[in-house]
């Protein structure tokens, strides 16, 4: 079994509580990506087994709590253990490191309480941006609004790419870097494009 038919599996027992349960891990420090989580569910929703919007909308709470999860975290417990953990015998276990972190954090500081929004939409940077916010202590009404927001937009993506892409979500997993830049893009013209015409 292919670990996107196995996902699938999971997805079509355990409904859409599987969906909120699998993003929040998603979204935590643990290595999920959400590309093999929300397409084979919307290819679900294709197919009349699920809806996709009740999809997007527990693909959306899943990612807000699993970021809630790393905030807290790096909220209560600070820089200096968090970056320990990160070095430790358990970080490398989940594939987590002082460097990926830096990085997120570095992300953090050049774009401010935005910076959660739009690394939503990227890749590494997704999961872990919710660390930096929490060391900045960032208040965390705008910390959930740009989260929300941010989860939204990436989960609506891919729930309709998997459910117009049907059984070739395989092609979303391999290109998903592609997509996230793309989609990044897209916005940043049409941020533009907003800016120009209200000057």
């Amino acid at each position: 079994m292919s670990l996107l038919s196995f996902f699938l599996q999971i997805i079509h027992n355990l409904g859409y509580g599987g969906v909120v349960f699998l993003m929040a891990i998603e979204s935590s420090f643990l290595p999920l990506p959400s590309e093999i989580i929300i397409p084979p569910a919307a290819y679900l929703a294709s197919q009349g087994e699920m809806n996709i919007f009740l999809i997007i909308i527990a693909g959306t709470i899943g990612s807000v709590i699993g970021a809630l999860i790393n905030y807290t975290l790096a909220y209560y417990l600070g820089r200096t253990i968090i970056f320990g953990i990160a070095d430790s015998k358990f970080g490398k276990l989940i594939m987590l490191n002082s460097k990926k972190i830096e990085k997120a954090e570095n992300f953090f500081l050049r774009y401010g309480n935005a910076s959660t929004f739009i690394g939503r939409l990227l890749p590494v940077v997704r999961h872990l941006i919710s660390i930096p916010a929490g060391f900045s202590e960032m208040k965390l009404r705008n910390f959930i609004f740009y989260t929300t927001t941010g989860a939204f937009v990436w989960v609506s993506i891919l729930a309709a790419l998997g459910y117009y892409l049907g059984e070739k979500v395989d092609v979303i997993i391999r290109y998903y870097k592609e997509i996230s830049y793309f989609i990044i893009l897209v916005l940043m013209i049409y941020g533009i494009y907003r800016w120009r015409k209200k000057f």
